[in-house]
């Protein structure tokens, strides 16, 4: 008797390691991947964190051909109000795509993995970390073999030069890192948007847009097209 599949939702920002666990858990027989799960930023139309327009992360899910479920969130948002989000945001996800498990892009920090963990706890869903502690560099160099192609679109001015915001991550780029800089951010160093890469479809066309900082980050807009 065969086992059931998992039926993952993947936690979504739009970066390269959501990303990347998505295109591994497609390569699971045992593993159906049944939608994408992102937190958006009502006020500003944009992802938390990263800061990239919803359009195109609608661009990305129609690229991989999944459904996109987005939590809006209140700006600035306490964190019993994104808790209470969260939690009418699986509520949601069991009715409409009966999931079991959730997936994260996380790579090594035990702490984030912790708290992921705690909060997943009653609420019927199961999480997932297919990344975690893959060795950072190899797995950025892989991403970059597979076609992945990725720009920074956030970054932390006190660990990266600002003038890094907007550029695509490649080689030269991953080479020159300051030193104690993670190959893949998870420090939080930086945040990307992939526009290219096995788990989607077909490219997301974009173009650069304004570079501003703001509440200690440089953020470097990115335009449909």
């Amino acid at each position: 008797m065969c086992p059931e599949r998992k039926r993952v939702v993947v936690s979504w920002s739009g970066g390269k390691d959501a990303a990347w666990a998505l295109y591994r858990l497609r390569q699971d027989p045992g593993v159906e991947v049944v939608g994408l799960l992102t937190t958006v930023t009502t006020a500003f139309e944009r992802v938390a964190m990263h800061g990239v327009r919803i359009e195109l992360l609608r661009a990305q899910a129609a690229a991989a051909g999944l459904p996109l479920h987005q939590v809006g969130l209140d700006w600035p948002c306490s964190n019993e109000r994104y808790e209470d989000a969260m939690r009418s945001a699986v509520a949601e996800l069991h009715r409409a795509w009966a999931p079991t498990h959730v997936a994260f892009g996380d790579l090594f920090l035990p702490d984030v993995r912790a708290y992921r963990e705690e909060r997943m706890r009653g609420t019927g869903l199961e999480p997932l970390f297919p990344l975690w502690l893959a060795p950072t560099r190899a797995l950025i160099d892989t991403m970059l073999a597979a076609g992945v192609r990725t720009r920074i679109v956030c970054l932390d001015p006190a660990q990266l030069p600002r003038e890094l915001a907007g550029r695509e991550l490649d080689g030269d780029l991953l080479d020159a890192l300051p030193d104690g800089v993670d190959p893949c951010g998870e420090r939080g160093e930086f945040h990307t948007f992939v526009s290219e890469g096995p788990m989607l479809g077909g490219p997301v066309a974009v173009r650069p847009g304004n570079v501003v900082e703001r509440e200690g980050f440089v953020f470097a807009d990115l335009l449909a097209g």
